[in-house]
């Protein structure tokens, strides 16, 4: 497996360079953590952008034992690219034709400043005091990026569950800056079931006795709220059968799991193994800013338009592919269905596939041969 190592890329060091986030405050410096696989073209017109999803990172592909500035976050879970079998030689998105970048997101704890980042105007971590994050913020940071590298125009973005929207809102906000969108597992806004499991998490780091207003970095972390939060999640993430055959046969009590109730059932020690997992590798502040960020997407509101038809016709010289997964409960069918629809009302070149897996959610991570066809036929299509 090729080796590869994250690189950085700051701006905003400067007052008048700073990057104004939706919210209007001026915020700087902004360092992004980023991978790269590929060679850029002569041209410059083979970059395919990649967004990771919730709890994802900037390394999408390859090895990678170690990131500068991370430290026990970077667990063994971490060194194998999370879409490894996607991006490569020969792939779906083949790497000896594209440039892929994949950058981890403006708040998160993979490299990217985020809360854990170090507040030049204190010496100390931002913690609690780190801003709220949209989604505009997030993709404009990229843009700079992408800027940065030489690129004027993007030959694709690509994005699965929270990736996707924000696929799409770099392809509605930079119409001209991209040319093939891809959406994987996705929709086109905040459903009310979305809205719900994603205020139980918040509502379970926020209560966790740890947590301390997000100042916990010199003292005892949320680990508690935060497994709870990932918990609630993962149940969306893996279908039912799924995690029936995943669960050990035996069932497993640590002491001090729970003050009263014994654990009775493989899937409970399932469930408790996946919580206990995420929080050796992942930030409770990054975790809520994320959050808050999917909470308040509006794609209308964030473009600046008024309805989904005068803001599809942005995109008729773009060509869309969104995939369903049939047995996806955190991203239903019915949401692509709904953007696939709003898409070819304004006449927006679009292909819709569905994916018949028993994985649920996660297939779009875990089953490449069910996509790569249609992603090759995307990306390489004249």
């Amino acid at each position: 497996m090729e080796k590869v190592r994250t690189k950085f890329f700051t701006f905003g060091e400067t007052p008048s360079g700073r990057m104004r986030l939706q919210s209007g405050r001026r915020f700087g410096p902004v360092r992004l953590a980023y991978e790269t696989y590929g060679r850029l073209s002569k041209e410059r017109d083979n970059a395919v952008l990649v967004f990771h999803a919730l709890s994802g990172s900037q390394h999408a592909a390859g090895y990678n034992p170690s990131v500068p500035g991370v430290g026990r976050l970077w667990t063994d879970e971490c060194r194998v690219g999370w879409w490894n079998d996607f991006i490569g030689p020969g792939r779906a998105v083949d790497t000896r034709r594209f440039f892929v970048i994949c950058a981890n997101y403006l708040g998160g704890c993979y490299g990217s400043t985020g809360p854990r980042s170090i507040n030049p105007a204190t010496g100390e971590p931002y913690g609690g005091r780190f801003p709220a994050i949209s989604a505009n913020d997030v993709v404009d940071s990229q843009m700079r990026l992408i800027e940065h590298l030489g690129i004027e125009r993007l030959h694709a973005v690509v994005g699965g569950s929270l990736g996707g929207m924000l696929a799409l809102n770099l392809a509605v906000r930079y119409p001209e800056r991209v040319g093939r969108v891809i959406s994987v597992a996705s929709g086109l806004g905040v459903t009310i079931l979305q809205r719900i499991h994603n205020f139980e998490q918040i509502y379970a780091i926020e209560e966790d006795g740890n947590f301390n207003g997000g100042d916990y970095y010199d003292g005892r972390p949320p680990l508690k709220g935060l497994a709870l939060a990932r918990m609630i999640s993962h149940k969306t993430f893996v279908s039912l059968d799924a995690m029936s055959r995943r669960a050990r046969a035996e069932v497993v009590q640590r002491e001090k799991d729970l003050r009263r109730y014994r654990i009775s059932h493989p899937v409970e020690s399932y469930i408790l193994h996946q919580g206990r997992k995420f929080v050796r590798r992942f930030d409770a502040n990054t975790y809520l800013r994320i959050m808050e960020m999917w909470q308040r997407y509006d794609l209308l509101k964030d473009a600046g338009a008024t309805n989904y038809n005068a803001l599809f016709r942005r995109c008729r010289r773009q060509r869309f592919l969104v995939f369903s997964i049939d047995s996806d409960v955190c991203y239903y069918p019915e949401e692509q269905e709904e953007l696939v629809g709003r898409l070819k009302k304004a006449r927006v070149t679009c292909e819709h596939i569905t994916v018949h897996s028993d994985k649920g959610h996660d297939a779009f991570l875990v089953e490449s041969r069910l996509f790569t066809p249609h992603v090759t036929y995307m990306l390489n299509e004249k």
